[in-house]
C-alpha cells in the first residue's frame, strides 16, 4: 500500500510541529507540504530545531491541492479564510486544529461538512467523515472527564471545573501573559465562566443526554510548559466503585483514554495522546480528575488520530509516545 500524501499549513506553530514529530515517523504517511509563508524557503528545523537529524523538509509558500490530507494549523477564524483562497481537490481530506468549524450551524464550508473529531465520542462517525473538525484541548480533558456520566444521564447536577494549561496552549505568538518574566513563579486565572470551549463541551454532553444544568469553568494559567490538569466535579448519587465501573466500562475500546486506580499527575501524559483520568468521591462529591498534554491529545496527537480512523489505519499508529516520568 502507497503511503498517503500529507500538507500541514501553518508549519511554524507549536501545533505543526508537534504533528511533525509525530508523522515524521508515521509508517503511512509522506509529508508532500510544510506551508508557512514567513519561512518559504527555510529549512523546517531552522524553526523546529528539536528536529534536527530527523527531517530535511523545507517550507513551502505554494499548497498541494492534490493532497490526500491536510492539516490546518492556523489561528482561530483563520481556517475558512484559507480554504476560501486556496482549492484543494474533492477527495483530499481536511482535518482543522482551529474553532472555526467545531460547533453548529458552523460545520459546512464549500460544500465540506465537518465531523467533530473526539474519536471517544463518535467513533464510527470519524471513520466515514471526509473533513473533521479537531476539538480544542481543555474541551478535550473536560468532555473526556463527563461522557460517561452524559451517557448515563448522570448530570443532574450543575458542573463546576477548574483546569489549569501550560503556556503552549496560548500558541507561539508572545503576549503580555506568556512572557517567561511573567508566567515564571506566577499563576492566574483568565476567561472566568467564558472561556470558548464551554460551548464545545456542552454540545457533546447534549448529543449524549439531556443535560440542563450549568457548566462553570474557571481556566487558569501554569508555571509550566505542556499539559491540562482539570478537576471536574458534581453531586452525585453514584458510589466511587459505581462511577469508576462507569467509567472502565465507555473507555475500554478506546486505546488512549483510562482510569487510573491511583492518584494521577501531569508528567504521565506529557509528549503522549493519552489521557488519564482519575476518581473519587468526598461525602456527595463526585470528582473526575482528567490529565492530557495539550498539544498531543489537546491537538497534534489526536488529529493523528483521526488521520487514522480516516484512512483505516490502526488507531494508534504514530502515536505509542512515552513520557518523561522524571
Amino acid at each position: 500500500m502507497s503511503k498517503i500524501k500529507v500538507s500541514i499549513v501553518g508549519g511554524a506553530g507549536y501545533t505543526a510541529g508537534e504533528l511533525l514529530r509525530i508523522l515524521i515517523h508515521h509508517s503511512q504517511v509522506k509529508i508532500t507540504s510544510v506551508f508557512s509563508t514567513s519561512n518559504a524557503g527555510n529549512p523546517v528545523i531552522k524553526v523546529h530545531d528539536d528536529l534536527l537529524g530527523e527531517t530535511d523538509l523545507v517550507f513551502t509558500d505554494k499548497t498541494d491541492p492534490n493532497s490526500d490530507v491536510v492539516f490546518l494549523c492556523l489561528g482561530h477564524g483563520k481556517s475558512r479564510e484559507f480554504l476560501g483562497n486556496n482549492l484543494y481537490s474533492e477527495n483530499t481530506k481536511i482535518i482543522d486544529l482551529s474553532n472555526d468549524f467545531r460547533l453548529h450551524p458552523h460545520h459546512t464550508f464549500q460544500k465540506r461538512n465537518f465531523v467533530y473529531g473526539l474519536p471517544e465520542l463518535q467513533r464510527e462517525k470519524i471513520k466515514s467523515a471526509k473533513n473533521i473538525a479537531n476539538p480544542g484541548c481543555f474541551a478535550t480533558a473536560i468532555q473526556l472527564a463527563l461522557l460517561p456520566l452524559a451517557q448515563k444521564d448522570q448530570l443532574n447536577q450543575d458542573i463546576h471545573i477548574h483546569a489549569v494549561t501550560g503556556s503552549t496552549g496560548a500558541g507561539q505568538s508572545l503576549s503580555a501573559t506568556t512572557h517567561f518574566t511573567w508566567r515564571n513563579n506566577n499563576a492566574s486565572f483568565y476567561k472566568e465562566f467564558t472561556h470558548q470551549h464551554e460551548a464545545e463541551i456542552s454540545q457533546s454532553i447534549h448529543q449524549l443526554g439531556n443535560n440542563s444544568h450549568e457548566l462553570y469553568f474557571l481556566p487558569m494559567r501554569g508555571d509550566f510548559a505542556r499539559g491540562i490538569l482539570a478537576g471536574v466535579y458534581l453531586k452525585s448519587d453514584l458510589s466511587v466503585e459505581e462511577a469508576k465501573s462507569m467509567y472502565k466500562e465507555y473507555y475500554k475500546n478506546h486505546p488512549f483514554t483510562m482510569v487510573s486506580d491511583t492518584p494521577i499527575a501531569l508528567k504521565q501524559v506529557v509528549n503522549t495522546n493519552k489521557c488519564l483520568l482519575e476518581i473519587q468521591k468526598h461525602k456527595d462529591i463526585l470528582l473526575i480528575t482528567s490529565v492530557i498534554d495539550n498539544l498531543t491529545k489537546g491537538a497534534s496527537g489526536q488529529a493523528v488520530q483521526n488521520m487514522n480512523l480516516l484512512f483505516g489505519f490502526k488507531e494508534t499508529e504514530g502515536l505509542q509516545l512515552k513520557p518523561v516520568a522524571f
